[in-house]
């Protein structure tokens, strides 16, 4: 098993180049999107949505608040993934399904709410920083179930944040964080680039 995780994590590419005639199929984008919600976030928060952009009228509407960039025309499907503010809001509803199991008890989710709202009610920048965390986890998460899939995806930040909540119409609790373009790939995508030698980012303590 960790050698398959490793070959994955170690042959995965940040594509920009994709074969447009080669479509992704709908269950694939669903699973996607499922396997993404997998993804760690605090008190099981949950705080995130994905937008998936398969038409060529939502393409074109994404390029133009992308600066432009072909990838996310060329690609079968382009996920927004987008963090939810003030998620301590939803969390008795997204912790239910836990209660119900048996896996949390009541005293457990009472306490878990408690908390979160105590740090999260009066904080607009925690709110923030776990939206932008919790959907950074679920677009890795996102990432690599592609992968598996054998496909090939590439993380964008270079778009227009107000341009596009506007176009999607999202509200203003949601946040566009990053897109991830995915598809087959074409010709002329580049390797893995080399990574940083261990010591220059990794310190014992």
């Amino acid at each position: 098993m960790f050698n398959t995780v490793k070959t994955l994590i170690e042959s995965r590419i940040s594509t920009g180049r994709y074969d447009a005639s080669r479509p992704v199929s709908d269950e694939a984008v669903t699973e996607l999107v499922r396997l993404a919600t997998r993804a760690p976030s605090a008190y099981n928060f949950q705080n995130w949505k994905f937008i998936t952009v398969r038409s060529p009228e939502a393409k074109a509407r994404l390029q133009a608040v992308s600066y432009g960039q072909r990838q996310v025309v060329d690609a079968p499907v382009t996920f927004i993934i987008c963090g939810t503010l003030a998620a301590y809001e939803g969390l008795p509803q997204a912790l239910q399904p836990a209660l119900d199991a048996g896996i949390l008890q009541q005293a457990t989710v009472d306490g878990w709410v408690a908390q979160a709202k105590d740090n999260h009610v009066a904080n607009p920048q925690l709110q923030r920083d776990e939206a932008m965390r919790s959907a950074s986890l679920a677009a890795m998460t996102l990432m690599f179930a592609a992968q598996g899939m054998g496909l090939s995806t590439g993380a964008m930040s270079g778009f227009d944040p107000a341009g596009v909540a506007q176009e999607f119409g999202l509200a203003d609790h949601e946040i566009p964080v990053i897109l991830i373009t995915a598809g087959y790939p074409a010709e002329g995508n580049w390797p893995q680039k080399p990574r940083k030698a261990l010591d220059e980012v990794m310190v014992l303590a």
